[in-house]
């Protein structure tokens, strides 16, 4: 159940074109992506886990944060194993999933001190706007 959103719907779908995005992007070729030094990778996978974290805190309560985090875990451990099984110039990689797994821990953290929630304060406050 996500929170009580005018908009949940457009979030929630918002959010799985997000999955959706980096699905594709990780399962790309490997021909068909750009050279990146070494370690700028993890950064990246850092990075779009804890968007994704950060965007579905931001419209579920904090009682799903767990679900998030393990369905974000599971969806990054899965994509390494198609990685691994497409042989297509990419690798299964433990440290992907690690790196994953610290975007995921940050985007959490981040959502319970700070962020978490933040679709219902972005919607109450165009609703403010547009009283004005």
């Amino acid at each position: 159940m996500v929170l009580p959103l005018r908009y949940s719907k457009g979030w929630l779908v918002v959010g799985w074109l997000l999955v959706v995005i980096a699905t594709i992007l990780s399962l790309l070729p490997g021909s068909s992506l750009p050279e990146v030094p070494t370690g700028v990778d993890k950064l990246e996978h850092a990075i779009a886990y804890g968007g994704l974290t950060l965007w579905f805190t931001g419209i579920y309560p904090r009682s799903r944060y767990i679900t998030i985090a393990v369905a974000l875990l599971a969806l990054g451990a899965a994509i390494e194993w198609a990685q691994g099984a497409m042989h297509l110039g990419r690798s299964r990689d433990l440290l992907d999933v690690i790196a994953n797994s610290v975007g995921i821990v940050s985007g959490i953290v981040v959502s319970l001190i700070w962020l978490g929630g933040w679709a219902q304060r972005l919607e109450d406050w165009m609703r403010e706007r547009a009283r004005t």
